[in-house]
């Protein structure tokens, strides 16, 4: 077991060494690795090779990258201690979110420091869930030697897109994988410096919906008025799904949704986040009410929710006057625990067939589907988490849900047999992942790090054989 002075050692590492990490996050951030469909695989693959360079570089003994046909690649390292001593499995991924329009102050791809925050795609979610598990391990093995246990990262290139080929990767891979805990650094604190760990995770279902009236546009003053207006159609058919308290109004959506645990109720309750707050940490415009009726965190993390992701006709660039000959959207509906992502995206199409109106053409596509996941905080390895983390941010951790999904979790999970999950990340209500002007905290992003030093001595002695 590591002794008090080898943990200080690892932590005055990381202090000498903290910009050269924060360059290796700048140097993941300018590739530009997003998995969706039309853009370009080589920057996966290109991704891919940097993050297995930088492993090799810090500290992993065994660094390969895996491939499933089909798939963006996954890289896998290791750091093997003593057969005897608890191995983790760490998480993290590689792949990104599309940039989105023009609204970024700085170019995506490249990251800038401002106001104490490193800018850029991929800067929060999760190129910085990469490097805090590299950093930690780095400072492990460059102060003291050696890690007080085993680890194993994997670190996943289709993420963003739902996991998609996590079944094919598990059959071809799964015997490589075993581990006592897993800690997945993916998620986000409830507010900037206030460490969190993540017990529950809602699922999702996305799907594509085209409604076509015509062959081709036509000019909307010699055609328009017995023409159908397809985006008009789409528009009611949308507004069909949704009742006016923003409830999901699809006919047995709810039927297996159950009130959120008292547990999570209470702990909740605890959370420094008033409704006024999480307006403010939204960045609400003054008019807009919260919907639900519940404190807005509750609906969040416990209740479903059905989100237009992108609509489109025209565009605001090509907008002409015209009736448009095709309408399109994507929507996706968050799953809480016990809601079945097969049954919801067969509710989800039954609805959207019933709402067509006027006779047009309807055709769906889903594009993934994943359930919802919630543990119990109430093992060892989360006690050493809370204690983990309370060392490195300097304040006690909370306990919180997110409304997100990550496809890995649920599927990993039963692989391995049930092992704690440990859902711990670099994120805040201002990181704006997935949005435009993504972020990432640099003070958070330390005190990360320090925390990933203090849990690997915490987990090795809390899952000791």
């Amino acid at each position: 077991m590591a002794s008090r002075a080898q943990v200080e050692g690892a932590l005055e590492h990381h202090r000498a060494n903290a910009a050269s990490y924060v360059r290796d996050l700048e140097a993941l951030v300018r590739i530009p690795s997003v998995s969706f469909e039309g853009f370009p695989r080589q920057e996966l693959v290109r991704s891919a090779q940097a993050v297995a360079e930088l492993l090799r570089r810090r500290s992993f003994d065994t660094v390969e990258i895996l491939e499933v046909e089909g798939a963006h690649p996954y890289v896998f390292a290791e750091r093997k201690v003593d057969p005897a001593a608890p191995t983790l499995l760490l998480y993290a991924h590689h792949d990104v979110q599309p940039a989105g329009d023009g609204a970024w102050r700085s170019p995506p791809f490249e990251p800038q420091e401002r106001d104490g925050r490193l800018y850029g795609r991929g800067t929060a979610d999760d190129k910085a869930g990469i490097l805090v598990h590299v950093a930690a391990v780095d400072s492990w093995v460059r102060s003291a030697g050696a890690l007080p246990l085993n680890v194993k990262l994997l670190v996943e290139g289709e993420e963003e897109i739902g996991s998609d080929h996590l079944e094919g990767f598990l059959s071809k891979y799964r015997a490589r994988l075993d581990a006592d805990a897993i800690v997945l650094t993916d998620t986000g604190n409830v507010d900037t410096g206030i460490p969190s760990i993540t017990s529950s995770l809602r699922g999702l279902v996305t799907a594509e919906v085209e409604v076509r009236a015509l062959r081709q546009s036509l000019h909307s003053g010699a055609w328009g008025g017995p023409i159908p207006d397809p985006a008009v159609a789409l528009a009611r058919m949308i507004a069909s799904l949704v009742n006016a308290d923003g409830s999901i109004a699809i006919p047995g959506i709810y039927d297996r949704v159950r009130p959120p645990p008292a547990a999570a109720r209470a702990a909740l309750e605890r959370l420094p986040v008033s409704p006024d707050e999480f307006r403010r940490q939204a960045g609400m415009v003054a008019g807009a009410q919260l919907l639900g009726g519940h404190h807005p965190l509750e609906i969040n993390w416990w209740h479903p929710s059905l989100s237009v992701n992108a609509i489109q006709a025209s565009s605001r660039k090509e907008a002409r006057n015209i009736v448009n000959d095709v309408a399109w959207a994507r929507l996706g509906i968050r799953l809480v625990p016990d809601m079945d992502p097969l049954e919801v995206k067969g509710l989800l199409i039954a609805a959207l067939e019933k709402a067509v109106p006027w006779g047009l053409e309807l055709q769906t596509k889903v594009e993934s589907s994943g359930p919802a996941w919630c543990t119990d905080l109430d093992h060892p390895a989360f006690h050493a988490a809370a204690r983990a983390l309370s060392a490195g941010y300097g304040r006690e951790a909370v306990a919180i849900g997110t409304g997100g999904s990550i496809g890995f979790v649920q599927p990993f999970v039963k692989a391995l047999g049930g092992v704690p999950a440990l859902l711990i990340g670099v994120e805040d209500p201002y990181s704006n992942a997935h949005s435009e002007n993504e972020s990432l905290h640099l003070g958070d992003f330390d005190r990360a790090i320090k925390s990933a030093i203090h849990l690997y001595q915490e987990l090795a002695v809390a899952l000791r054989r």
